[in-house]
């Protein structure tokens, strides 16, 4: 059966057979799916949700408003009993028709068109239409009653909001079985082994995380490091406990005088900028006629607990530009860093900066944040119930490890990176697609506990690096001592890094010389943006000195990728042409070919205690 026959008479007995003979073998994953729950590891709770402090403010303010004004109680509930009696109704018309034989009514939709309600059932078989309407009315309402609530500051509110509504993506009706159409009929028509693959694919993520529920978002049977994804030609020149750096090939007779070292963020592997020949930053960068060195950080574990920001700056960024340095026979490098490791990049400026030390002419930043003085969605998660979670955890295990950092990030987006997944995958019993995109995304590494709290606490909590700024190594890094001069690559729709609040971070930054770029799209999508594609243009605009609605409203657009336009600005800074460099030199002597070895470890997820 099919959605387009779902009409049709009632399946046969022999057909009902079938389906409960197949549902015989969920006794036998049950006993797996047992198990593995068993062995789940714990994490401190407080990373699950806010303290009962948050809804105990929401509930004290909410009714104090209605003592206040209990005509607005009144009014709010009778406008919630009128839409329910509405949608009840509704569902009556409905199932009166299909009694008089009038077949399927599809009922006007007066709401936005919503993708999880794409199946026609939804509109007209009476019982699926009752519980769409009335889940979207109750959401309403739940959203409505956030919105109402007065006597709570700003930051409650906006976590209270939040939460409120990731219980309102929660119960979404698509996510059960018994109120999914589109899961039913699959099962019926697969007599039962949609389930049967189902809960296969969900034992399977089980067992792969420890007991935690990660939904495997691609096929990892599909894609293998260095044979069809991170495939540039290059060989690591030198490593050390914090990273590889792999120089890569050149593809051109010369290149610029002056090497790019790129540093990728540590939260995921670098790959992200070589997934494929066809939108490869790193190798659209060689073809250029450039010395590409790129970081391939250490994947931590246990043992690596106590590294922290300092080692990441002096083993990491300033390990890699002096390397590049002596193999490329110069004095400086162009550096880029992109997210976490441009924020680090900024310190590491500073730093230099403050040393005398002119070894970076220029610096780029992709989506790399300074200022944290607005925290946007990650407000929830940046305050003390939940970074004195991650503290615990840390404490428990010494790493911050990647499966908390994958699930917080994909709550952000739940109903694209949580229950659509987890719809297809243990609903409907499907393979998970084989994206290159989602099998990096899925591949993350640990945070070493010392590092991440650092982070946390100096950076994003209290914001020292933009206010009085940040001790390390023995320095007070400040963003008004990064005076190279700067390009910025933000992106329109990036939730991650939100282009406004790194363009604030750019304007405090002391360089005479800024270039701010805003790509379309989000904070992948946005980067990986090859010429070749023409699909998403970006804006720019000279003039830093209003706030970030001003720059935008006094834009230029500019079809297709900000790529050629970064490599016109770099190009200017980047010396004379020279003989290409093949990797290494005597010092550095070629270990192993790119990717490195480094990129091929997987996340522990173990933990310690």
């Amino acid at each position: 059966m099919t959605t387009s026959d779902s009409t049709d008479p009632a399946v046969s007995p022999e057909h009902i057979e079938r389906i409960k003979k197949n549902m015989e073998q969920v006794e036998q994953l049950s006993k797996r799916l047992m198990d593995v729950l068993a062995q789940k590891k714990s994490h401190p709770t407080s990373l699950d949700g806010p303290n009962q402090e948050l809804f105990a403010r929401a509930a004290t303010a909410y009714w104090s408003e209605m003592a206040k004004n209990p005509a607005k109680l009144l009014e709010n509930q009778v406008s919630y009993w009128g839409q329910a009696v509405v949608n009840f109704a509704e569902a009556q018309t409905l199932f009166a028709k299909s009694l008089e034989g009038e077949g399927p009514k599809v009922m006007d939709e007066p709401k936005p068109a919503d993708r999880r309600f794409g199946n026609p059932m939804w509109q007209s078989n009476p019982y699926f239409h009752y519980i769409k309407q009335q889940y979207l009315t109750n959401a309403e309402t739940i959203r409505n009653a956030v919105a109402e609530v007065e006597d709570l500051d700003e930051l409650d509110k906006r976590r209270l909001g939040y939460f409120a509504d990731q219980i309102v993506q929660m119960m979404a009706p698509t996510n059960f079985l018994a109120t999914n159409p589109d899961a039913l009929e699959k099962a019926v028509e697969t007599e039962g082994q949609s389930l049967i693959n189902g809960l296969e694919n969900l034992v399977a993520d089980l067992e792969a995380n420890d007991g935690e529920l990660v939904v495997r978002l691609a096929d990892e049977s599909a894609f293998e490091i260095g044979r069809n994804i991170a495939t540039t030609p290059g060989e690591v020149v030198f490593r050390n406990e914090m990273m590889e750096l792999i120089q890569y090939r050149p593809t051109t007779e010369t290149v610029h005088e002056i090497p790019i070292v790129l540093f990728p963020p540590w939260i995921n592997k670098f790959y992200i900028l070589d997934l494929k020949a066809q939108n490869s930053l790193i190798k659209w960068v060689t073809e250029q006629g450039y010395t590409l060195f790129v970081v391939s950080w250490l994947n931590p574990g246990p043992e690596q607990a106590e590294l922290g920001l300092e080692d990441y700056v002096d083993k990491g960024f300033l390990t890699a530009i002096e390397a590049a340095k002596s193999i490329c026979k110069v004095k400086q490098v162009n550096a880029v860093g992109y997210c976490i490791a441009g924020t680090t990049l900024c310190l590491t400026l500073s730093l230099l900066k403050q040393r005398g030390d002119t070894s970076v002419k220029s610096a780029t930043f992709f989506t790399a944040l300074t200022d944290f003085s607005d925290q946007g969605e990650f407000t929830p998660f940046l305050q003390n119930d939940f970074i004195d979670g991650i503290e615990e955890e840390i404490t428990n295990n010494g790493l911050l490890r990647s499966y908390i950092m994958a699930r917080t990030f994909s709550f952000l987006r739940s109903n694209d990176l949580v229950y659509g997944p987890a719809i297809r995958s243990y609903m409907m019993g499907e393979t998970p697609p084989a994206f290159d995109l989602l099998y990096w995304n899925g591949d993350g590494a640990n945070l070493p506990g010392r590092m991440a709290m650092q982070y946390l606490r100096g950076l994003c909590q209290r914001n020292e690096f933009v206010r009085d700024g940040f001790e390390l190594m023995g320095h007070t890094l400040h963003v008004r001592d990064v005076t190279v001069p700067v390009m910025a690559i933000t992106c329109e729709t990036d939730h991650i890094a939100r282009w406004k609040d790194c363009y604030r971070g750019v304007q405090q930054m002391g360089s005479r010389s800024k270039t701010f770029v805003v790509a379309q799209s989000g904070h992948i999508a946005g980067i990986v943006n090859p010429p070749s594609r023409n699909k998403y243009g970006h804006y720019t605009n000279t003039d830093l000195k209003g706030d970030a609605d001003a720059w935008m409203e006094a834009a230029s657009f500019h079809e297709g990728s900000w790529w050629p336009r970064w490599e016109g600005w770099l190009s200017k800074r980047s010396g004379k042409q020279v003989e290409a460099r093949d990797p290494g030199d005597s010092q550095h002597s070629p270990l192993t070919p790119a990717p490195g070895d480094y990129v091929r470890v997987k996340a522990s997820r173990q933990a310690t205690s």
